[in-house]
């Protein structure tokens, strides 16, 4: 609506300015006839409202020409004007500049010793006239603006709303968890009473554990939790050995890491969420076979982890689309968990995580970028 209110102004004003254009050329005209009355004027002659009408125009520049084309005088050039130019010569080429764009007005000024003697004023828009004319476009251009501040608004209210609706569901997933997080830790500890040397407890409390980080995962969603220094290999090491007991034997995973500790500043429970969801996909994209190689490498300013697959790829036209909300090659998949990631690595550790490389039926590397000083 407001594109069509700006191009409806637009219209309307090139309309005026049109009418305005006709209304000063008969006012030049006027006074290209107060002119040929100045010329041809006798002793008897009242010049009273020929003077007025000459005097009355403060505002459109007029040049006025004899016959030969050399200026007898001019009027309203003064904003053109600078100091120490040629006025003569100056205004001789806007004389002809104005003549060539059809702006001059042919006045005969017969008299008994010239019969054929004419002037020729020249004239140009005046300053009010340029101005009426760019001042839709300036309207325009102010419009666009405005339309375009509304619709970032809008998607950032949306955004704000979604996030809204993210945050409230993470945060009840962790309520609801919360129950039955209790009630099989309750449990677990009555089974290990009463059969103190089965083999699968253990495995259960492990199980149970990891429960509770999910769902200590899902309440830190929405809040802003305190990064603390933490080696980051020991927190690959936990998600390698999850999914290592978790997946097919015809998936192998390797990691590369310094022989050092490399302390970096996170939030241990959410990385090793975005980690173990890299690797998840990674089992998905492979078909339950193939490798994968996880990486880690630091500098004087950052800590680098890449995680490498041989699965399906991901073509080049996708790179940035894949951590978009609602995004999944999966048939089952919700699209949730590269977006989710992206929004844990940039917002809660300020860093970067980026597809670095994929080809389609070779494989795919991600990359998380992590300061040393988040």
């Amino acid at each position: 609506m407001a594109i069509l209110i700006a191009i409806g102004s637009l219209i309307a004003s090139h309309y005026l300015i049109r009418d305005l254009e006709a209304e000063e050329r008969d006012r030049v005209a006027i006074w290209s006839e107060a002119m040929r009355s100045l010329n041809t004027a006798n002793e008897n002659t009242d010049l009273s409202l020929v003077i007025r009408v000459l005097n009355g125009n403060h505002i459109t520049p007029v040049i006025v020409l004899d016959k030969e084309g050399d200026v007898l005088t001019f009027r309203n050039l003064e904003h053109k004007m600078r100091a120490g130019m040629d006025t003569v010569a100056y205004v001789s080429r806007l004389a002809s500049s104005y003549r060539a764009s059809g702006k001059e007005i042919r006045i005969d000024t017969p008299t008994e010793y010239a019969p054929d003697d004419y002037i020729v004023v020249c004239y140009d828009e005046s300053i009010m006239l340029r101005r009426l004319a760019v001042y839709p476009y300036i309207q325009l251009g102010v419009v666009c603006l405005f339309v375009l501040i509304s619709i970032f608004a809008l998607f950032a209210t949306t955004r704000a709303e979604q996030n809204k609706v993210w945050v409230g569901l993470s945060k009840e997933t962790a309520h609801q968890l919360g129950t039955p997080i209790s009630s099989l830790t309750a449990w677990s500890e009555v089974l290990k009473e009463a059969y103190p040397d089965d083999p699968l407890i253990p495995e259960l409390e492990k199980d149970v554990k990891r429960l509770e980080r999910i769902a200590e995962r899902f309440s830190k969603i929405g809040s802003v939790p305190e990064p603390k220094q933490e080696d980051i290999l020991e927190v690959l090491e936990r998600v390698v050995a999850y999914m290592d007991k978790r997946t097919s034997k015809k998936v192998q995973m390797t990691t590369h890491f310094p022989d050092a500790p490399v302390k970096v500043s996170i939030v241990a429970s959410l990385f090793e969420w975005v980690a173990e969801n890299l690797c998840k996909n990674a089992v998905d994209a492979m078909g339950g076979s193939g490798k994968i190689d996880v990486f880690v490498d630091e500098t004087d300013k950052e800590v680098v982890v890449e995680i490498t697959d041989t699965g399906k790829g991901i073509p080049r036209s996708d790179f940035h689309s894949v951590f978009k909300p609602g995004f999944t090659t999966k048939e089952r998949g919700w699209g949730l968990g590269l977006s989710l990631a992206k929004r844990i690595v940039e917002e809660y550790h300020h860093g970067k995580i980026y597809v670095k490389d994929s080809v389609v039926g070779v494989g795919t590397t991600f990359r998380i970028e992590l300061p040393k000083k988040g």
